[in-house]
């Protein structure tokens, strides 16, 4: 039986444009690749969470349109439950400009959420089944800010798992981190949360202990080709990352690593283990173009595992 693991958060439809630099304003340049497809920090989470081996349930708004056509046509093909998905009459379903640079795979990205700027905490209160019966609730900042803290409050009373991944990085009150089994920012975002510099395995580890005395119970920071620092209630950790042979893409990496992470926590791995299971996870993805299509499978993840002892 696969391990229940509710997402609240976005769907966009993702607009990728490949070129070897952005244009400076008033500037246009030669693209080098175009790509549209399902996206959304949420729906990418999601996504990933399915294809690792979770039971992936989905709590959003999309739009009654093409994109959000393609939103539950992207959730069907990977079995994902969106019992907690609602149709929203009055705005469209998101979309996000994203920019793949062609010299070194990294990313800039503009989000519009859509429909899901609707996402409420009357929502959430609707979706309090899906919620309770999942081992783990990962949300975002994509949404408004009360809605993630209405979702993790609910979890919380439940027994449920809390991840937030905070992205984008938005100034919230400390009440939020209280709330949290972990909380999962890239360098980027801990630097902008914590005021502090995030570039060496040191600096994380002070920026995780910022989130803890702000109330969260552990804090991972993903530190792309270098792995992920954990500390908090469970330890403190340094996690690699997994030697892959080209990035291609690393849109999607966060989504995957906390996808995977969400899963392997929902099975009852370890800490460390499931944080090295969401490493193997991100560091598959990268490999791949895209955002959701970039996701592994548990076999592909599995096997890496199995070859980087």
């Amino acid at each position: 039986m696969r391990a229940p693991v509710a997402v609240l958060g976005i769907f966009v439809a993702d607009l990728a444009f490949r070129a070897p630099r952005l244009p400076v304003m008033g500037e246009t340049i030669l693209g080098q690749g175009f790509k549209d497809g399902p996206g959304g920090k949420g729906s990418n989470q999601a996504i990933a969470a399915a294809r690792a081996g979770g039971d992936a349930r989905m709590i959003t708004r999309i739009g009654r349109d093409t994109f959000g056509e393609m939103a539950q046509k992207a959730w069907a093909a990977d079995g994902i439950d969106t019992s907690a998905v609602v149709i929203d009459e009055t705005l469209p379903t998101g979309a996000a400009f994203i920019f793949v640079s062609t010299e070194t795979g990294n990313n800039a990205i503009i989000v519009e959420s859509g429909a899901a700027a609707n996402l409420s905490p009357a929502d959430v209160a609707a979706a309090e089944q899906t919620i309770v019966t999942s081992k783990v609730l990962m949300t975002q900042f994509e949404q408004p800010v009360p809605t993630a803290i209405a979702g993790l409050k609910l979890a919380r009373q439940h027994g449920v798992t809390t991840i937030l991944n905070p992205a984008p990085a938005v100034t919230v009150p400390d009440e939020i981190y209280g709330l949290c089994d972990y909380v999962t920012p890239n360098e980027t975002e801990a630097a902008t949360l914590t005021g502090l510099k995030v570039e060496t395995e040191a600096d994380a580890l002070l920026a995780a202990k910022d989130f803890v005395r702000r109330g969260a119970r552990n804090a991972l920071i993903t530190l792309g080709e270098k792995g992920a620092l954990l500390h908090g209630a469970v330890g403190t950790f340094m996690v690699p990352a997994f030697k892959i042979p080209k990035v291609v893409d690393t849109t999607g990496a966060g989504d995957a690593f906390n996808g995977g992470f969400a899963v392997a926590l929902a099975e009852g791995m370890s800490p460390e283990a499931a944080v090295r299971f969401g490493c193997a996870t991100a560091g598959l993805s990268v490999q791949k173009p895209g955002t959701a299509p970039s996701m592994p499978s548990r076999a592909e993840i599995e096997a890496l595992l199995a070859s980087q002892p």
